[in-house]
């Protein structure tokens, strides 16, 4: 047995008990409290060293004043719940788990415009897309919007700055092209990036397409009142939402003009959870030389159908296509159970069912072209 420093066992680590295959990870070398992310109060933290936490903590300077905390890890991509001036004028280290769940956000997207498509008759190679915000997320959502053969739009601003402006697009292109716009942006309150309020009732003036909208990224880039308004006046012929200005406490009359709508669980595969969970053990670990840096998490619940068939014949591609998709995710189950279930905003986020990522799946194919399953490997599937 590896020795095992006093002054290890002196430490004390927050975790949110929400956060999926982390429990046994820091036992040996900590004091763990595990509690839900509303109970982390000045007074747990008081004697703290380190939180792991995701977005419902705030992590503020009234969280955080008069405390030992050292380190906040978030298992999160966004990290807008963290008062990161706070914490660095005040020596406390911070990191969040950029990327974690980018191939799950992917999976969401992907499940949406095949239900969108089915519902609306769409050829997906007639329909062009544009991704605002082209980071972890939006790289993903525009290859695999690539792989449908869909025209694809990028905007990211501070890529085209930093990178050249060949393959990046204005806002206002995409206000002009696109039948589909998808939000992949951090929450910027402030500054030439801003983006809190980005589709506001100017945004909506300026569409040419009536696009739909799917935000998947932060509530507060969308303001409820104009894109009710856009509903309302055909700006937009459809909204996909799965983040929520207030949330819990959602607008309710945007979520009966909404089309598709979900408890801000976009991210939530199990194959995410994992991702971010580990990313915060690792960082946690590489702060206070815990030596944890080669642990991963266990236990990740395998899906109901990892194997299945699809046979290919009298089905277009974009069909065959769609049933590997939704057999792995169908978003209209979240839909109809978020609908009948408002009220348990938190619990439908807590107690989300196991959700695995493309490559968790096997599809045995029959009278598929070679074409079609290519594609199919690129999407993920073994």
């Amino acid at each position: 047995m590896a020795y095992v420093p006093m002054w290890f066992k002196k430490m004390k680590i927050i975790i949110d008990d929400k956060i999926p295959y982390i429990r046994g990870a820091f036992e040996s070398v900590a004091e763990v409290i595990y509690l839900p992310g509303s109970k982390t109060t000045p007074e747990v933290a008081k004697d703290a060293d380190a939180i792991v936490t995701r977005t419902r903590t705030i992590c503020n300077e009234k969280l955080l004043a008069g405390s030992s905390v050292k380190f906040i890890a978030t298992a999160t991509i966004g990290y807008d719940h963290i008062d990161t001036d706070y914490c660095e004028a005040n020596n406390i280290h911070w990191t969040n788990a950029p990327g974690c769940n980018s191939k799950s956000v992917e999976q969401y997207i992907a499940s949406t415009i095949m239900v969108l498509a089915e519902r609306k008759g769409w050829n997906l190679s007639e329909k062009t897309i544009g991704v605002v915000g082209v980071g972890n997320v939006g790289s993903k959502v525009a290859r695999i919007c690539e792989i449908f053969g869909m025209k694809v739009l990028l905007n990211d601003p501070p890529r085209e700055r930093a990178e050249g402006s060949d393959k990046f697009v204005s806002l206002e292109t995409i206000q002009n092209e696109a039948d589909i716009i998808t939000l992949h942006v951090p929450l910027n309150m402030k500054g030439e990036d801003a983006t809190f309020h980005i589709t506001n009732n100017d945004f909506f003036a300026k569409l040419k397409r009536k696009p739909v909208l799917i935000n998947s990224c932060r509530g507060e880039v969308t303001e409820t009142n104009a894109v009710k308004n856009a509903l309302k006046s055909g700006q937009i012929s459809a909204f996909v939402c799965d983040c929520w200005e207030n949330e819990p406490d959602l607008d309710l009359e945007l979520l009966s003009l909404t089309e598709i709508a979900t408890p801000h669980i976009a991210g939530y595969s199990k194959d995410g959870k994992a991702t971010g969970t580990q990313m915060s053990v690792h960082a946690i670990s590489k702060y206070f030389g815990l030596g944890l840096e080669d642990w991963k998490p266990t236990g990740v619940e395998e899906p109901k159908e990892p194997e299945f068939e699809i046979d290919g014949n009298g089905f277009t591609e974009q069909q065959i296509i769609s049933k590997a998709i939704l057999h792995t995710y169908d978003i209209r189950k979240d839909d109809a159970d978020f609908r009948n279930n408002v009220a348990h905003f938190e619990q439908l986020r807590g107690d989300y069912p196991t959700r695995r990522e493309f490559p968790a799946f096997t599809i045995k194919a029959k009278k598929v072209t070679e074409k079609t399953l290519d594609k199919l490997k690129h999407i993920g599937f073994k």
